[in-house]
């Protein structure tokens, strides 16, 4: 079976994680950090904001099933792109909105997705959402995989992340998981 890899950031990964676990044609969703400076980032060393790392997802798809461009798609549909290094009360370089392209061929539905959005007029403001290389990957320690699956009526959860699946839930129905 091929799979492909896509690397999207776009705030807290727990948000991420959960919304894209349910989505037809995903083989698996890893938590993470990606984008920075430190060798063997920490949650906390991400988190105080001095890595240059972002909290991120390496999401693994089957292109047959799931298209990139239909991965973009939801990614700006499940954040605000438009916030520099913040989403909503999460603030910081480590919650910043980024594609982390791995082919040429990504970077490129990368920029037209942007393009086309920022065409459509579909945001009051400008898209910061930055488009780089995928670099190194780091998984986030154990405890953050599956957080939302296993953690659902935490505060965060309840009042963060579960509003975001029911949004994406309610808006892609169509490419649910059975």
């Amino acid at each position: 079976m091929e799979h492909n890899i896509a690397i999207l950031a776009g705030g807290c990964f727990w948000c991420l994680e959960a919304v894209y676990d349910q989505l037809q044609g995903v083989h698996s969703v890893e938590s993470g950090y990606i984008g920075g400076k430190t060798e063997n980032p920490t949650y906390e060393a991400v988190c105080g904001g001095q890595t240059g790392h972002a909290e991120a997802v390496r999401i693994t798809f089957d292109p047959r099933v799931l298209d990139y461009r239909t991965l973009l798609q939801i990614f700006f549909v499940i954040h605000d792109p438009t916030t520099l290094n913040r989403q909503g009360h999460d603030v910081g370089t480590q919650y910043r909105s980024a594609i982390f392209y791995q082919t040429p061929e990504q970077k490129r539905i990368a920029y037209e997705t942007i393009a086309l959005l920022t065409a459509q007029q579909i945001y009051a403001n400008p898209v910061v959402t930055e488009v780089v290389p995928a670099g190194r990957w780091h998984e986030a320690e154990p405890y953050h995989q599956e957080y939302f699956a296993r953690n659902p009526f935490q505060g965060y959860c309840t009042a963060v992340v579960g509003p975001k699946v029911a949004k994406f839930r309610k808006q892609f129905a169509d490419k649910l998981k059975s």
